[in-house]
């Protein structure tokens, strides 16, 4: 398939203004369309996303993205493998982008009316079959790693161990119905666990990151879960249905692990470079794994790193993981760590149970070079929080003199990251 034109080009760049102000009508009007004339998608998209208007909040952000930077698809390089990372994960196919840009561009003529001149209808058209192809190839690829592992599509899993990690936060030990053996993953990337959700009437999936280290001949994948509040109408469908229903010996349905952020442990390299990893709450979890994998385990040697670990809970009683990460500093001179209680209760001790009590995580309370390895132009930065939680962070340690490319964020919501 050929790209846009030139003039197609100069077409849809010029059509930015507009899909600033009307880009969250579209694309609303264009999940209504597609999702109520294809009931069978509401298994692939979230509705949770869909009833807080954040799936098409994120599809509008992607769509004038594209439109800003269609003459310089690298500066979307990021954005584009984190979405196919997520399309895998979800088992898209590239059948479903031939319906999504049909109902994308029937939206656009839907809402702009008039305004959407053949030509602009033809522009975008081309557009967007340059932007599927992109995916498609991409998430090809994926597929095609995936194969190479013996798994593509939904496997049954069921859960063989339930263990309460603090008071909202439970770990789920996950191994293939079927005794098959399991992918290695790098620490970091996340499943998608998919049920069936009755009261809807159809299937939901949702992103859990592997809260364990990878090892070699592992029978199970480890997920850590938070508990959200009974609201049906709040998040946390799927997460609370885990939480009360799904007992061991409950099946449920895994695809195989993807996702962009992550560490290597294996990589040589990276020896001495420092790693400091940041997280609020559940946020705790990719980064468990990533800390699990960069100290010395049963078979495992990696590349020493000098390591800091920065978290924030709101009490000692919703901190995941304390005590394991308390041996792990004790049993690692290269390992530090730094809790952030926003509440402290009367048995907890400072010095051991935390570091900073009564105060939200605050990169200022923190040593510049013993904690945050700030002269070290190597130092590398991974943060899972509250999405505004981490720009917040990611700007502070931009203007700490700390390069972008050097602070990895993770998302767990629809959508790219917003950018300052």
């Amino acid at each position: 398939m050929s790209g846009p034109t030139a003039e197609q080009i100069a077409i849809v760049k010029a059509t930015v203004p507009v899909l600033k102000e009307y880009g969250n009508t579209i694309t609303e009007v264009f999940y209504r369309n597609l999702i109520g004339e294809n009931p069978a998608l509401r298994n692939v998209f979230s509705k949770t996303s869909q009833d807080t208007l954040r799936q098409p909040r994120a599809l509008a952000n992607a769509v004038l993205a594209y439109a800003t930077y269609i003459d310089d698809l690298p500066k979307l390089a990021a954005a584009v493998e984190r979405i196919a990372h997520k399309h895998v994960s979800l088992q898209v196919s590239p059948e479903q982008y031939d319906i999504v840009g049909q109902y994308l561009i029937q939206a656009i003529g839907q809402v702009l009316g008039e305004a959407a001149t053949p030509a602009i209808v033809d522009a975008w058209t081309a557009a967007y079959g340059a932007l599927a192809a992109v995916f498609i190839g991409r998430e090809g690829q994926l597929y095609k790693s995936n194969a190479a592992d013996g798994w593509v599509g939904w496997k049954k899993f069921r859960v063989a161990r339930r263990v309460a990690e603090s008071s909202t936060i439970t770990s789920f030990y996950l191994v293939p119905s079927d005794g098959s053996p399991l992918p290695k993953y790098l620490p970091g990337q996340y499943i998608s666990v998919q049920i069936n959700v009755p009261q809807l009437g159809y299937l939901q999936s949702r992103q859990y990151s592997m809260s364990d280290a990878p090892r070699d001949g592992a029978e199970y994948y480890r997920i850590s879960v938070k508990k959200e509040g009974e609201n049906p109408d709040l998040p946390g469908l799927v997460s609370n249905m885990l939480h009360n229903e799904y007992q061991v010996g409950s099946e449920v349905e895994v695809s195989h692990p993807q996702g962009e952020f992550y560490v290597d442990p294996a990589d040589a390299s990276k020896e001495g470079v420092p790693a400091v990893l940041i997280s609020v709450g559940v946020g705790a979890t990719p980064l468990m794994a990533i800390l699990s994998s960069l100290v010395p385990q049963k078979g495992s040697n990696p590349a020493k790193r000098p390591i800091s670990w920065i978290h924030s809970s709101r009490s000692s009683a919703t901190l995941p993981f304390g005590e394991v990460v308390r041996q792990i500093t004790r049993e690692n001179d290269n390992v530090s760590a730094h809790v952030f209680l926003r509440n402290v209760g009367p048995d907890d001790k400072h010095g051991v149970d935390y570091a900073f009590g009564e105060v939200r995580l605050d990169l200022a309370k923190l040593d510049k070079e013993k904690d945050l390895h700030l002269g070290d132009s190597r130092t590398e930065y991974y943060i899972c929080a509250p999405e505004a939680f981490m720009v917040d962070l990611r700007r502070v340690l931009v203007g700490l003199g700390v390069p972008k490319e050097r602070v990895h964020l993770e998302l767990f919501a629809t959508g790219d990251v917003a950018d300052e």
